[in-house]
C-alpha cells in the first residue's frame, strides 16, 4: 500500500539519509559491536549533515523541522540499514525534546550548538535499579542548597551511559511520600559524577548502556530544567512520543526482517525447492506483510497526530504494545525460515532478533502498556470498593 504521509522533501532526504549510513555506518558496525559502543564520530558526521536536531531553530544551526517525519525516515533507515542500535534518535527527540519544550534562552545557547553538531551526545536518566516504570518510587534525590542542587543516587540502563556528555537527569525534589520529580542537566566531568561499565546485553551491541552515580553533585541552578517541582509531569508527557519512537523502532526493524528473509527464502532449497515455494511458508509470509501493513498505517496516523500534539498516551501506548508485539513475532519466525543459519551472527536475522526483544521491555512494558489501555477503556479499580 501506498504510504500518503511523505511529499517530495522527505523522499529527498531518506535518499541521502540512506546514502550517508551505506558510507558512514555499515562499514563499520561489526567494529562496534565488538567495542560496545559506537565512535563518536558518527554523531559528527551526522551533525555535519543536518540529521541532528532538525527540530531546533535556525539561529542555532538547527533547520527549524519540527516534523517528526523526518525522524521517522530516520529510525526507518538505521534499521534498514542494520544500524539500529546507533541511537541518534533518542538523541534526536526521545531526550532532546525535553531541551526543545522545556530549557531556557540560556540554556540553549549554552547546549544546542553541541547537540546539533554532534558534539555534546545526549541521554536520559530514568531508570533505577528497583525503579522502571513506577517513577513515583524513584529514589535518587535532588536537595535545595540555595544557589545549586545537591543530586545524589544511582541511575541503571541508561542508553548512550559511556559516550554521553549531557544527560537528563529525574530526581526527586518534595519530601517523604511526595510524588514531586526535578529534572536537572548533569554534564560530563562534574564532580561527583561517574559511570560504571558498559554493560554486557542480549542484542544492541554497539549502543553503550551504563550505570550512572550521583555522589553529591552540584548542579547550579541553571542547570535545572523547567520547575523542580513538576518533573513528573514533564516525563509523563514526553513518553508519548518516546512510546511512539519506540513503535516505529520496532516496525521498521520488522520490516527489514521481513524483506531479508523473503530473500533469503527464495534462494535458500530445501528438498530441490525454495523455501519460500511452499504453501505453509507462503501463508506465513502473507499473514506477517499483512499485519505490517496494518501497523504502518497505525503508526503513520499516529506520527500526523504527533505533529499536531494530538497524540494522547492511550494511543502511544497501543502503538507501542502493538509493534513490539508484532516484532516478536516476525522476528522470531524470520528467524525459523533461516533454519541453522539463523542462529549464526553472520546474518542479520541473528542480531535482530536479539536487538528486538527489548522493544517489549524499553520505554515501558508490555505489561505496564495494557494497564494504561485498559484505564483508558474505563477499567481501573484501583480505588474502589
Amino acid at each position: 500500500m501506498e504510504r500518503m504521509l511523505f511529499d517530495s522533501e522527505h523522499d529527498m532526504f531518506r535518499e541521502s539519509v540512506r546514502k550517508f549510513l551505506q558510507v558512514e555506518a555499515v562499514p563499520n558496525m561489526e567494529q562496534w559491536r565488538r567495542d560496545g559502543l559506537v565512535d563518536r564520530e558518527i554523531f559528527r558526521r551526522a551533525g555535519e549533515q543536518g540529521f541532528l536536531f532538525m527540530w531546533a531553530e535556525e539561529r542555532f544551526g538547527g533547520l527549524g523541522l519540527n516534523d517528526f517525519r523526518y525522524d521517522q525516515i530516520l529510525i526507518e533507515e538505521l534499521y534498514r540499514a542494520g544500524c539500529g542500535d546507533i541511537f541518534i534518535p533518542a538523541h534526536n527527540r526521545l531526550v532532546g525534546r525535553y531541551l526543545g519544550n522545556l530549557a531556557t534562552e540560556e540554556q540553549k545557547d549554552r547546549f544546542y550548538p553541541g547537540c546539533i553538531s554532534g558534539e555534546t551526545i545526549l541521554g536520559i536518566a530514568m531508570t533505577e535499579p528497583d525503579t522502571g516504570s513506577d517513577l513515583a518510587s524513584m529514589k535518587t534525590r535532588a536537595e535545595d542548597c540555595g544557589d545549586h542542587w545537591k543530586l545524589t543516587g544511582a541511575k541503571t540502563y541508561i542508553s548512550n551511559g559511556i559516550i554521553g556528555d549531557l544527560f537528563v537527569v529525574a530526581a526527586k525534589t518534595g519530601g517523604a511520600g511526595e510524588r514531586q520529580l526535578g529534572l536537572f542537566l548533569v554534564e560530563r566531568g562534574m564532580e561527583g559524577f561517574s559511570r560504571g561499565r558498559n554493560l554486557d546485553k542480549l542484542g544492541m551491541k554497539a549502543q553503550d548502556t551504563a550505570e550512572l552515580f550521583f555522589d553529591a553533585v552540584r548542579i547550579p541552578k541553571e542547570n535545572q530544567l523547567g520547575d523542580p517541582a513538576r518533573g513528573f509531569y514533564y516525563l509523563v508527557q514526553n513518553l508519548a512520543e518516546e512510546r511512539l519512537q519506540s513503535g516505529a523502532s520496532s516496525l521498521a526493524n520488522a520490516t527489514a526482517a521481513l524483506a531479508e528473509t523473503l530473500a533469503f527464502s527464495r534462494e535458500r532449497k530445501v528438498f530441490g525447492q525454495p523455501v519460500a515455494s511452499f504453501q505453509n511458508n507462503r501463508f506465513q509470509f502473507a499473514s506477517m506483510q499483512t499485519e505490517l501493513d496494518v501497523a504502518q498505517v497505525f503508526v503513520d496516523r499516529c506520527v500526523l497526530d504527533q505533529n499536531a500534539n494530538r497524540l494522547d498516551a492511550a494511543d502511544a501506548a497501543k502503538v507501542k504494545l502493538f509493534c513490539s508485539e508484532l516484532e516478536g513475532r516476525v522476528v522470531d519466525q524470520c528467524l525459523q525460515f533461516h533454519g541453522s543459519a539463523g542462529y549464526m551472527d553472520e546474518y542479520p536475522i541473528s542480531r535482530r532478533y536479539a536487538d528486538a526483544r527489548i522493544s517489549r521491555i524499553y520505554a515501558g512494558t508490555s505489561e505496564v502498556m495494557r494497564e494504561i489501555i485498559s484505564r483508558d477503556m474505563g477499567l481501573d479499580f484501583r480505588h474502589k470498593r
